[in-house]
């Protein structure tokens, strides 16, 4: 691509391919797939091979589990609901999540399970789409009753059992009380599978039915599920979760046979959906458009503008920065945004090398996909090896570097 007609620089692109080159040549990431897009122009990377003792090259359709990497693109189909006024910010979840209504609270948070005080209030859609209905994956609370319990039940994907069918695990939700008050605090993953849960309920139809007829199909996502057909199947690479220790690879998932070679019993927005760049790019692409995919609307401007700016008040952001900026070892400084919109973090500060107004996010798969209003610029990076180790995080961070060195006006 000649400099000028794309914002980005030959020689930007040229070390961009040799950084992701050079993660790969290290032994430490198999392989990667990386979309680049600015101005109307897309360069794709597809480096290394499906599997870490070689095998199969990476290629530009090569499928991905996105894991959290799922939640920006799944939550688009609560906010179809928004903007048909099928479901209101404010409404109480009660008629459709009934598992949810009458919630006790925790008096404090490593405290034992019946030491509880009734809710305040009740939970509402705007408290799920924030992720700030009052349970979660609460990393600075590992060890405490609650965690635990959110864990033997089975709530949350990446456990040896999958999550079970989606009234199942409703049904075993609401047998917990909140951590927090409705509306008190951000935390992670929960709210997005009671998303999925809500979306299902209100629509009448699965969630993947709904996210497929009016987000998927649309914007011609045709890779996009929440698991890989049978003549689909060698397009998936292995999984790995590194040895934390030892950084052997450690098989997680295999393609044939595995989790997602078969429908699951719970199709889940906070981290269930596969995908390759292209869809991806097709998605964040509409968003950066205010919604629309060339001549057609997929999502209201305004709605669009709910899930990519800032949602949060510090108060509610306290945990979310206490996870980034205090526990690097978990987080391999990852989320360090500042801000959380719907389904997605929205830069706040300048952290890094990135924009404020940057949103998008990354996932525990070794995933990373945010778009930036700014510059008009998407990124798209896909491996397949899990955050049990730093390396995933660390080419993350060099491809966002090296991407906006590349930018070029």
């Amino acid at each position: 691509m000649e400099k000028g007609n794309s914002g980005f620089s030959e020689t930007g692109l040229r070390r961009l391919r040799e950084v992701l080159a050079r993660h790969v040549e290290s032994g430490k990431i198999p392989g990667l797939v990386a979309l680049v897009s600015r101005g109307g122009e897309t360069h794709v990377e597809a480096v290394g091979t499906m599997r870490h003792d070689g095998g199969t090259p990476m290629r530009r359709d090569t499928i991905f589990r996105m894991a959290s990497t799922s939640k920006p693109v799944a939550m688009a189909a609560a906010m179809v609901l928004l903007d048909e006024c099928r479901l209101r910010l404010d409404d109480v979840v009660d008629p459709w999540l009934p598992e949810l209504a009458d919630r006790q609270v925790l008096k404090r948070i490593d405290g034992p399970l019946d030491d509880t005080v009734p809710a305040r209030r009740p939970i509402t859609v705007r408290d799920l789409l924030t992720s700030t209905f009052g349970l979660g994956m609460d990393m600075t609370a590992l060890g405490a009753p609650i965690m635990g319990a959110i864990f033997e039940r089975g709530l949350t994907p990446d456990l040896p059992e999958p999550m079970p069918e989606p009234d199942e695990w409703m049904r075993r939700l609401g047998t917990l009380p909140l951590m927090y008050q409705p509306g008190e605090r951000w935390q992670y993953q929960i709210s997005h599978d009671v998303l999925s849960v809500l979306v299902a309920r209100v629509t009448g139809q699965s969630f993947e039915t709904f996210l497929r007829e009016r987000i998927f199909d649309p914007l011609g996502m045709k890779d996009t599920a929440f698991h890989v057909p049978a003549d689909k199947l060698d397009r998936l690479p292995t999984l790995y979760a590194p040895d934390p220790q030892t950084g052997e690879f450690h098989v997680w998932d295999e393609a044939a046979g595995g989790r997602w070679s078969k429908p699951p019993a719970f199709q889940g927005s906070g981290g269930g959906l596969v995908s390759t760049v292209d869809d991806y790019h097709a998605y964040f692409q509409m968003l950066l458009n205010g919604g629309m995919h060339g001549s057609e609307r997929i999502l209201s401007r305004p709605a669009v503008e709910l899930m990519t700016t800032n949602r949060l008040t510090p108060e509610q952001n306290a945990a979310r920065n206490a996870l980034a900026t205090d526990n690097v070892h978990l987080s391999f400084g990852q989320g360090q945004h500042g801000g959380w919109g719907m389904g997605m973090a929205v830069r706040t500060y300048r952290g890094d090398y990135a924009s404020i107004g940057q949103f998008g996010w990354d996932g525990g798969s070794g995933t990373s996909t945010y778009a930036d209003p700014d510059n008009q610029l998407t990124g798209i990076l896909l491996t397949q090896v899990g955050m049990s180790v730093p390396d995933p995080a660390r080419l993350i961070h060099d491809f966002w570097t090296t991407l906006y060195q590349a930018i070029d006006d």
